[in-house]
């Protein structure tokens, strides 16, 4: 069995597969100030819930974009795991060859992503992955990531609003009933919620523009939900990309661990 973590800014989620069978999801806030034990109880606490035992997870892979809690996070899959963790990063063999500038600098998460869309979808194949930020990668037919643009995911740019506007109370971000809105709380859903639509789209646009082709776009990310089902721009949205990509470079690496 595997155990597919990706640790991000606001969330660590956990994909367990039993074979190529996915078992189940979970999802932590990611908190810097844990211990290993307090990681490891966790993930324990997972496996119980799904009914897999300790001595039947055969490998844990990991992508991350927080460093800071790497330390903690390893060691706990070490102490009740029992098993050495694989990092998705540099020298690890993942089937996207990243053409970008600096390779280095692209995050695991990304790279994840972009496996697992090519993988599951081929290519040409724009990934865009709804979280903490927004990412937008571009995989073409040969399984080269040959371009990305980052912008401000929708929640942490709502977090800006209400943070920074004494008066703005903060609200569930959703499509509201009518842009017609006669009160704050649907004054800035329909503010919020329409403004990034209209980016997401335009940026979808301006892809297929510049590569002068139709491409495939595969939505993904926790808040991906919010604006695929109002978009005949986005054409799957696959909540478990992430994990497929993770098992997709695992299944790469594993004769080699």
């Amino acid at each position: 069995m595997l155990v597919a973590i990706d640790i991000g800014n606001t969330n660590i989620t956990i994909g367990i597969f039993d074979g190529d069978r996915f078992v189940g999801n979970y999802r932590m806030t990611t908190k810097v100030r844990r211990t290993s034990d307090e990681f490891g109880f966790f993930l324990k606490t997972f496996l119980d819930i799904s009914d897999v035992k300790v001595d039947q997870v055969d490998d844990v892979i990991i992508s991350s974009v927080v460093p800071k809690v790497m330390h903690s996070f390893q060691n706990g899959v070490r102490k009740f795991l029992k098993v050495e963790p694989i990092i998705v990063g540099p020298g690890i063999k993942t089937g996207i060859s990243i053409q970008l500038e600096n390779a280095k600098s692209v995050g695991a998460d990304r790279i994840a992503d972009c496996a697992g869309a090519f993988h599951e979808y081929g290519g040409p194949v724009l990934v865009i992955d709804f979280g903490t930020a927004t990412t937008y990668d571009y995989v073409d037919e040969n399984g080269c990531f040959k371009s990305g643009a980052i912008s401000v995911g929708i929640e942490t740019g709502a977090n800006a609003l209400w943070g920074n506007a004494a008066q703005l109370p903060e609200i569930e971000i959703k499509k509201p009933n009518t842009v017609l809105a006669k009160n704050t709380q649907t004054e800035m859903q329909a503010g919020v919620f329409y403004q990034y639509l209209g980016g997401v789209e335009y940026t979808i646009r301006q892809y297929k523009k510049e590569l002068g082709k139709d491409i495939k776009v595969i939505a993904t990310g926790g808040l991906g939900r919010i604006v695929y089902p109002y978009t005949n721009l986005i054409d799957e949205y696959d909540p478990r990309l992430i994990f497929k990509g993770l098992k997709v470079i695992y299944d790469k690496n594993k004769e080699e661990k």
